[in-house]
């Protein structure tokens, strides 16, 4: 069998030529990163963890016809993906103040916003991915306003689908980003969700503790991350009732 071609390999994931034209896949990666890759470790079990949690949530969108860039799973740590066009710019979705945003303004974490919030960031890990306002995008090319009508009402619609099946389960969604990359059928050109959706891209809670159940454990030094992402997906079905660590994990085909 001829060697995958590699096309790209990031902090938690490996791109690789997919099969046909148009197609990559995608590869889970076991490695942490916080503080823009200063701090890492290698977290036994998250890639799969990851794979199966973002093909989860990625059907899920699908099925309320949320476009993504997701075709199907390979095996435990590699999907089959569309190839697309990614607009350099984290997008971010936030309903409670945690994180830089809590800094930045002075709020507990915690408190609720009066609406779910929409920012966006520069990806570029040289920069620390910085905060970037819509004029920004529209002065520098990386969006037009069209773009970016289109992609706060996609952020929107994945923020309802998130939240409800993580109220169901007794999580709260505080905040999350995504990527969207553009695709063309013929001369037609749209955005789709694409990269992932799992803890690494989430701030998950337990709504009655208050437990961290995303990357601000490693961040943090919270505990084992492993054991946290196994939690999520214990309760959304991703992995049967029994098990409780991921590093050895029978999952659902």
């Amino acid at each position: 069998m001829a060697r995958r071609k590699k096309i790209y390999e990031g902090k938690a994931k490996i791109l690789y030529e997919g099969p046909e034209p148009g197609t990559i896949v995608q590869y889970f990666k076991d490695d942490a990163t916080a503080f823009n890759a200063e701090k890492r470790a290698t977290v036994e079990g998250k890639g799969v963890l990851n794979n199966r949690l973002s093909e989860f949530f990625m059907k899920g969108l699908a099925q309320i016809g949320v476009p993504t860039h997701f075709i199907k799973r390979l095996n435990m740590r590699e999907q089959l993906i569309r190839q697309v066009e990614i607009i350099p710019l984290e997008v971010i979705v936030r309903n409670f103040a945690a994180g830089s945003m809590s800094t930045r303004l002075g709020l507990a974490e915690g408190t609720a916003l009066p609406r779910p919030i929409v920012e966006f960031c520069l990806k570029d890990d040289k920069l620390g991915d910085p905060f970037v306002s819509e004029e920004h995008i529209m002065a520098f090319g990386w969006a037009t306003q069209q773009d970016l009508d289109d992609m706060v009402a996609l952020a929107l619609r994945v923020n309802d689908f998130m939240s409800g099946i993580m109220l169901a389960v007794g999580i709260k969604l505080v905040d999350f980003k995504i990527e969207i990359g553009r695709v063309w059928d013929n001369d037609f050109m749209r955005l789709i969700v694409a990269d992932e959706i799992s803890p690494d891209s989430c701030r998950l809670w337990d709504i009655e503790t208050g437990q961290k159940l995303d990357k601000d454990v490693f961040r943090r030094d919270l505990g084992s991350l492993t054991d946290a992402y196994t939690e999520v997906a214990r309760r959304l079905g991703v992995l049967p009732t029994n098990v409780t660590h991921a590093s050895k994990p029978t999952l659902i085909n």
